[in-house]
């Protein structure tokens, strides 16, 4: 019977000395990343603002959409053949992105 927990003792000492030694590896590598974040300037970070479209005001946004929808209209309702306004159409989205950031300015 002793001799049951003569082993049961010393596996439960191996085992602590194996957690002892993964801790002091672990706090061997916390003490390193913060010695470097120490060393190393630390730059401002870029804040997200949480929305998806925070460059535009919600305004802003509604105008491009409505401008967007009115030229649509225009080219559909004015220009005859099929294959013209496919063309004009997909110019106009292509273009569009420029438009607006020359129009409204890059803020960033």
């Amino acid at each position: 019977m002793a001799a049951v927990s003569k082993e049961r003792a010393k596996r439960r000492a191996e085992r602590a000395a194996v957690v002892a030694r993964e801790r002091a590896v672990a706090e061997r590598r916390r003490q390193r990343r913060a010695a470097l974040r120490r060393l190393r300037p630390s730059l401002p970070r870029r804040r997200r603002t949480g929305r998806l479209f925070a460059r535009r005001s919600r305004a802003q946004r509604a105008g491009i959409a409505a401008l967007t929808v009115v030229l649509l209209a225009l080219v559909w309702l004015l220009v005859e053949p099929v294959a013209l306004r496919i063309a004009l159409i997909a110019l106009s989205l292509l273009v569009l992105p420029a438009v607006v950031v020359i129009a409204l300015g890059r803020r960033t």
